[in-house]
């Protein structure tokens, strides 16, 4: 929705909000705010409320610390969660620096970049996502166990779905904020859930992903439970996943469409599929960045280990759903929640994107069941991998030229360093595991 400042300072007053957060997102994807009263509305609407950089972990040193922020009126909402007397609203915000200029590291300015490029040959980028998360009860302080509050499989329903009220509370507080909930259910595992809702033009896709999350996480612990995007909670179950929905239009027209063409599919479509697959080694390590997100991407629990992709195979990294005309979508099917949306949207349309400009063909169809066969199989028929852990992945993006000057030198150089330290920790940790398969046996 479009909203002036004289918008904003009347809603403000008519619904009695007593305090606005003006949020931002660091270069790993956690949401951060300065919350603000209404007598300080007018200052925030004119871009100066100030933050320290400097402790925000990738964004500025000490000695350049002071930044600005500049809200984007179209994101105004109002928290529908909190209490009717003395509300809570939000702006959410790009980080500028004292010069006016954008700063370089924000997160949104790469994903602003991509969009912009995409706009200067007449295109509309458009993501919808599938955000898949976990519900686990809590102890006495609030802190989660590892039990999840059902045991509940794909499409169950209440009362074997106990999360079914949380859930449902969660898209009515979203649908009070303005999106279109399109579907909601519990998934594969025990606690599983997912929850859908429309597409929308890439920055707003990216931040109704903050806003989801920050919903999700917030009414959970409402309800006495911890809801978790962590890719893989639970040894032996399905990991959560967030997969990523794309489509292009020009002049209103899908570009991804052609009824003429085999699948239904366009020139462009398959050029765009051939410029993920090209780059999708290195744009994992920006959609699956955690050590954790690659024991999701493991062989037998219905994530995509392998570097290919199908017209509707759901077992493919990439896959081309049914439906065709306006909703014809490029899905990829391994990113997890964990992820940065924005830096996560900016690397995987700019390889279509490359793909385009490139005018690449992507390898054949892979049109077998992709879950059931080997490595050993996959290496015989020249089917490659994605990368089997982090580290793999960031030496991929290192190598990835064009992503890197899609991120640009300040957010990849603070996103590798801060990626390999947690690398290097993971490593040098010795696990629960370690001590139960070794300490009695050497």
């Amino acid at each position: 929705m479009t909203y002036t400042k004289d918008d904003i300072i009347r809603i403000v007053e008519e619904q009695d909000v007593k305090f606005i957060r003006m949020q931002f997102v660091d270069i790993f994807g956690q949401m951060k705010n300065v919350a603000i009263t209404v007598s300080q509305l007018e200052k925030a609407l004119n871009n100066r409320i100030m933050i320290d950089g400097s402790s925000i972990e990738g964004f500025v040193r000490a000695n350049e610390s002071d930044q600005y922020l500049r809200p984007d009126l179209s994101s105004f909402a109002i928290y529908p969660w909190q209490p009717s007397h003395g509300r809570v609203a939000r702006l959410l915000c790009d980080v500028y620096n004292p010069d006016g200029t954008p700063f370089i590291g924000d997160p949104r300015l790469v994903l602003r970049k991509v969009i912009a490029k995409a706009r200067s040959r007449g295109i509309t980028l458009n993501v919808g996502s599938e955000c898949e998360f976990f519900l686990f009860q809590t102890d006495g302080e609030g802190r989660p166990l590892v039990k999840t509050n059902d045991e509940a499989g794909y499409f169950d329903l209440g009362p074997m779905d106990h999360g079914e009220s949380t859930r449902s509370e969660v898209c009515l507080n979203l649908e009070e904020m303005g999106f279109v909930v399109e579907a909601s259910h519990h998934e594969v595992a025990p606690g599983q859930h997912e929850i859908d809702f429309k597409y929308a033009e890439a920055i707003n896709a990216a931040d109704n992903i903050m806003t989801f999350k920050l919903a999700v996480k917030t009414l959970a612990q409402r309800n006495g439970l911890h809801a978790t995007f962590m890719p893989k909670p639970l040894s032996g179950m399905s990991g959560s996943g967030m997969h990523i929905n794309m489509s292009l239009f020009k002049d209103d027209q899908n570009i991804f469409y052609d009824a003429s063409g085999e699948h239904g599919l366009s020139r462009a479509a398959y050029s765009f599929i051939a410029g993920i697959m090209d780059h999708v080694k290195a744009i994992t390590a920006i959609t699956n960045p955690l050590v954790n997100s690659y024991k999701r991407l493991v062989p037998g629990y219905e994530a995509p280990c392998y570097c290919a992709w199908s017209a509707n195979n759901r077992s493919a990294l990439i896959r081309i759903p049914l439906v065709r005309g306006r909703t014809t979508r490029v899905e990829l099917r391994s990113p997890d929640s964990a992820c940065n949306p924005y830096l996560a949207l900016a690397v995987c349309l700019a390889a279509g994107l490359d793909g385009m400009e490139r005018n690449l063909t992507p390898p054949p169809e892979i049109s077998d069941d992709l879950f059931a066969i080997s490595n050993e199989e996959s290496q015989s028929r020249g089917i490659d991998c994605l990368p089997a852990n982090l580290k793999e992945a960031l030496e991929e993006l290192k190598q990835d030229a064009y992503l890197m000057d899609i991120l640009g030198p300040h957010v990849s150089k603070a996103y590798i360093n801060g990626k390999e330290k947690e690398w290097d920790e993971y490593r040098t940790q010795v696990s629960e595991w370690e001590r139960k398969k070794y300490l009695g046996n050497y």
